[in-house]
């Protein structure tokens, strides 16, 4: 009789460029990194530059995940992949999971110098846009060496397909998830900001770059005003726009009603100041804040783009827009002002979709069963290299 052994932990190790705080497929990456079943994987999570936010670092560690920094200061620096390089070839890797543009590159190369079984790329907001070497490396280079390509709906990966010319076969969608929020601690967000308890507040968590086209969301508040005048717009987050929009608010009017309030750590009690929930972007793959808004039962209302549609059916668990439309955006938000029955009723259903569907664990549960579908079928490929004559390989 065969002795029965235990099945050895697949080993991941995940590969992103930095986990400085500001991006949401850095933040999935850790999540879904930190939360693998410690029975069946064994977790590496490899920065390539040594940028961790604050505690990043250390909230891995305590969930038993190694960690390794790379000292890469430029593309040209070639000698600091040396770490990664020896931890690939020296311990048995079983995959490679590497997050975004830069980080599937570098991983499609290395991941094949080192003969890693199983590639994994992961594009988490797709933006193409017409540049023709990101459509030859996505292609020629990172699909080329990926086992899947893994994306976050299903917009962009018809994009990936149509676009880019990607094999159907290789693109998977992941859908993103957001851990469950923590309750509000009853904070008054509104009396910190002084806001009145009477008045209408339209917010957003975002980063303040030119994607989340925040200066529509100003803009769309310079139309409200009259209708709503005790509204306050409140914009939480940090980026290299905040000065432009700070100038574009004293341009209309706005001080005192649109309040850019800086990053919160308190989100579960921001939200809750909320009347409505929006997100303005131009483009977007799986946004976690609205997931965030979806789960803290707020209304929405979203530009239609990127996978915003594949968590929101118009209608039902909020309002779309299209991108850019000011006009648009004011008037859906406008209607939201106007009904709080229809505002509840959104949220509630945004509410049950979130949990139903875009939770992390659900993310993991995925990523786990892909992991381990990939893995088989790598070793049971090369169990036939070994086996049959090479002319039928």
């Amino acid at each position: 009789m065969w002795a029965v052994t235990a099945q050895r932990r697949l080993k991941v190790v995940t590969l992103v460029d930095g986990l400085s705080g500001l991006g949401g497929g850095e933040r999935v990456a850790a999540e879904l990194a930190m939360r693998l079943d410690p029975d069946r994987f064994e977790s590496v999570f490899c920065v390539t530059r040594p940028r961790w936010g604050p505690g990043r670092e250390e909230s891995l560690r305590a969930a038993g995940v190694r960690t390794l920094t790379l000292r890469r200061n430029s593309a040209k620096n070639l000698l600091a992949w040396r770490p990664l390089i020896s931890l690939l070839r020296r311990e048995r890797t079983d995959i490679l999971h590497c997050h975004k543009y830069g980080s599937n590159i570098w991983g499609a190369m290395v991941g094949r110098l080192c003969g890693v079984p199983v590639i994994v790329a992961h594009e988490h907001v797709w933006s193409y846009e017409g540049q023709a070497l990101r459509r030859l490396l996505d292609r020629y280079l990172i699909a080329k060496a990926a086992h899947v390509f893994l994306t976050v709906s299903n917009e962009t990966r018809r994009q990936m397909i149509e676009v880019e010319g990607i094999d159907p076969d290789l693109v998977r969608v992941l859908p993103n998830g957001v851990p469950t929020l923590a309750e509000p601690t009853g904070r008054d967000v509104r009396r910190e900001l002084g806001i009145a308890p009477e008045a209408l507040v339209v917010g957003t968590v975002s980063v303040l770059r030119p994607q989340k086209a925040l200066q529509v969301l100003i803009r769309s508040a310079a139309r409200l005003v009259s209708e709503f005048p005790i509204l306050k717009v409140v914009i939480a987050g940090e980026g290299p726009e905040r000065v432009n929009l700070e100038a574009l608010v004293t341009e209309l009017g706005l001080d005192g009603r649109v309040m850019l309030v800086g990053p919160r750590t308190d989100v579960s009690d921001v939200l809750a100041s909320f009347d409505v929930a929006v997100s303005s972007s131009d483009y977007e793959g799986s946004p976690l804040a609205v997931i965030e808004y979806m789960a803290a039962a707020k209304a929405i209302v979203a530009t239609r783009v990127g996978g915003v549609p594949d968590l929101i059916e118009d209608g039902i668990h909020g309002l779309l827009v299209e991108a850019q439309d000011a006009e648009g955006l004011a008037s859906a938000v406008a209607r939201l002002l106007r009904e709080p029955d229809l505002r509840a009723r959104m949220g509630e259903e945004a509410r049950k979709r979130q949990q139903a569907e875009f939770t992390i664990d659900a993310a993991v549960n995925r990523l786990e069963l892909l992991y381990e579908e990939l893995s088989a079928a790598s070793a049971n490929s090369r169990s036939r290299r070994a086996t049959y004559p090479r002319h039928l390989t």
